[in-house]
């Protein structure tokens, strides 16, 4: 039984999506700076940033329930997005051979999508007030964050500090001296 119900909240999310999707396509956007495909492009940027937003807040700040996970970030993100459809129209613009408007598709699609994801995880975790970069981020890059490793790490600060100071005075005394 659970496991029909994360179906049904997967498919609910992405009927949601779908819908949103084709209404975007149809607006405005879809016939803004032709024969570029603008409202293909907003869709992904959008569906980077609120997966992003949505997963760091669910991820590391906020208990959800799982099918309201999957029900957002598969069915809705996975249906509003559209990159098998960034794929064929990016092959329609190098068969028509609009080859700076397919790179500049890609490239665009790629950097501003990924700065989008940025985006909605910084947003996500200024909006729950704790630093932008987690203990998750930190024990990801880093490895667990543990007391020893904390004193550690304010040790080598202390210490580059003090050598700063120390070499800053030195190099006042020989101004003196000269």
């Amino acid at each position: 039984m659970d496991t029909l119900t994360k179906y049904l909240a997967v498919a609910a999310g992405g009927a949601v999506g779908a819908m949103l999707r084709y209404y975007m396509t149809l607006s405005g956007l879809g016939r803004t700076a032709q024969p570029y495909p603008t409202a293909t492009f907003i869709i992904n940027i959008t569906g980077s940033f609120i997966i992003g937003f949505f997963l760091t807040l669910v991820t590391e700040r906020i208990p959800i329930n799982p099918h309201v996970r999957l029900a957002v970030a598969v069915g809705f993100v996975g249906a509003y997005t559209t990159f098998s459809t960034f794929e064929y129209e990016t092959a329609r613009l190098v068969e028509g051979k609009d080859f700076l408007y397919a790179f500049l598709y890609v490239v665009l699609s790629f950097a501003v999508g990924f700065g989008a994801v940025w985006a909605g995880i910084i947003l996500a975790r200024q909006v729950e007030g704790v630093p932008i970069t987690s203990r998750l981020a930190e024990e990801y890059w880093r490895g667990p964050v543990t007391e020893a490793s904390s004193e550690r790490v304010a040790t080598a600060i202390s210490q580059e500090t003090s050598i700063e100071s120390v070499s800053v005075d030195n190099t006042k005394e020989q101004r003196k001296r000269t």
